[in-house]
């Protein structure tokens, strides 16, 4: 779905019902606050983002919804807040209950980059920072009802040169923690999902070579597929940095897919008999390998339950093989987009062969032009095709994102802070959005 946003607007009266879905978007701010890396955010009148966006070790950041603001019962609605309708009727304008349910999401993805060892310097450089039993307390997430199980971990598949020796030990990290998987067991918890949730996030890149592992562009096949009748092209394709990312081990530790397969094995063999949903959930490269890891659990699984994606800023990953065989063993993808975010737009092209063709001369034509440009572009392996469905956002939307950059567009921080404020097409930015980046102090 594309929504085309404009500038801030004051809604017309409405309804209560109306109302209730539909804030006015009158903007009462004076001065916009400018958010960037170079200016310190202690210096800037932020101070409720410092827990955010440093690690802690204590539960002092609390989340302003835990248990005192606790969101509403989604009850039987759970499976549509989960994409079953593919989200008809909730992007636009946004439903409340599921912004609600993106934003605790994207604070999961959050508990995984602070969980994460950056420090170069460090022996335990690439690892995770905390214990299963105190992760989401120690990142700030006490109290969510969740219990994590399983730390996972990504290899690069990159053969690396010898001279690499030389270079410092960091360079050449070939594995590294990338995120967990956590299952709801508090039962009011359990009580207002609608049923039992299991979750797994993913950070983005981090390591050097995970980040040449992004520029590995090209489409690369899947293991064949029963359904595949056609030629070999025609077949599900991702991106061959994403997939050694996903498939990859090495003699002391097993790949990311076998990670996943293992851990989902045992869950759905403990909770399969009860209302159950799996979660998936990533920013960047962590957005690409939560698509692929719910495709893999959908093959691997045949009567795994509903598998959800909520992506936020996720790179392109696979062609449009690949796309019609997520819709039909029925994954749901949600992406949310940012407009202005580069990662989006990229890797490879987007050349959609799926478009009604009027009959006609001239539209045959066209479209005999645009079927050989197509092909030509699948040729060269990088003829992509966007997933499920789209949230589009824009960092120009808000009014207190007045510095529009690379890097500030990317971070998971600004999804949070747009996912927040965005009202709908026609109201991009809500009067009542805080000047926040999370769920927490919504």
């Amino acid at each position: 779905m594309r929504l085309s946003l404009g500038s801030p607007c004051t809604l017309p009266s409405t309804s209560s019902s109306t109302h209730s879905r539909i804030q006015c978007c009158t903007l009462t701010h004076t001065q916009p606050i400018r958010l960037n890396r170079k200016q310190p955010l202690e210096n800037q009148p932020l101070k409720k983002w410092e827990r955010l966006l440093h690690p802690v070790d204590s539960a002092d950041s609390m989340p302003s919804w835990f248990p005192a603001h606790r969101p509403v019962k989604l009850g039987d609605r759970w499976m549509e807040y989960q994409g079953v309708r593919n989200w008809e009727g909730l992007l636009d304008p946004l439903d409340d209950n599921l912004r609600g349910e993106i934003l605790r999401y994207g604070d999961f993805v959050e508990a995984a980059y602070k969980s994460f060892d950056f420090d170069t310097s460090s022996p335990t450089y690439a690892t995770c920072r905390f214990p299963k039993n105190t992760l989401l307390e120690r990142s700030g997430l006490p109290e969510t009802g969740y219990r994590l199980t399983k730390h996972l971990r990504a290899t690069s598949g990159i053969q690396l040169p010898h001279w690499i020796e030389k270079a410092p030990s960091w360079v050449a990290t070939q594995s590294s923690w990338i995120g967990y998987v956590a299952v709801c067991q508090d039962k009011d918890e359990i009580a207002r999902l609608g049923r039992r949730d299991v979750v797994i996030a993913f950070r983005g890149t981090a390591t050097c070579l995970e980040w040449l592992e992004n520029l590995r562009a090209t489409l690369s096949h899947l293991p064949k597929v029963d359904s595949d009748k056609g030629p070999k092209r025609h077949g599900p394709m991702v991106e061959s940095g994403f997939w050694s990312l996903y498939t990859s081990g090495t003699t002391m530790g097993p790949s990311l897919q076998e990670m996943v397969r293992e851990e989902i094995e045992r869950l759905l063999k403990s909770y399969g008999d009860e209302p159950l949903s799996l979660t998936i959930t990533g920013h960047s490269l962590g957005a690409a390998l939560a698509i692929l890891s719910a495709y893999d659990i959908k093959t691997t699984f045949k009567y795994a339950p509903i598998v959800t994606v909520i992506s936020f800023g996720g790179p392109r990953v696979g062609n449009r093989s690949f796309r019609q065989h997520l819709e039909k063993q029925g994954t749901k993808v949600l992406r949310i987009v940012n407009s202005d975010d580069l990662i989006t737009k990229v890797p490879g092209f987007v050349i959609d062969g799926d478009n009604e063709v009027a009959n006609n001369k001239e539209n045959l034509n066209v479209a005999g032009l645009a079927s050989w440009i197509q092909k030509r572009v699948e040729e060269t392996q990088l003829a992509y095709a966007e997933v499920g469905r789209e949230l589009k956002l824009s960092s120009k939307d808000s009014p207190y994102l007045n510095s529009v950059n690379f890097a500030t567009c990317h971070e998971l921080k600004t999804y949070l802070h747009l996912v927040n404020g965005f009202v709908s097409s026609s109201c991009p930015f809500r009067a009542t959005a805080e000047r926040v980046l999370s769920y927490h102090n919504r």
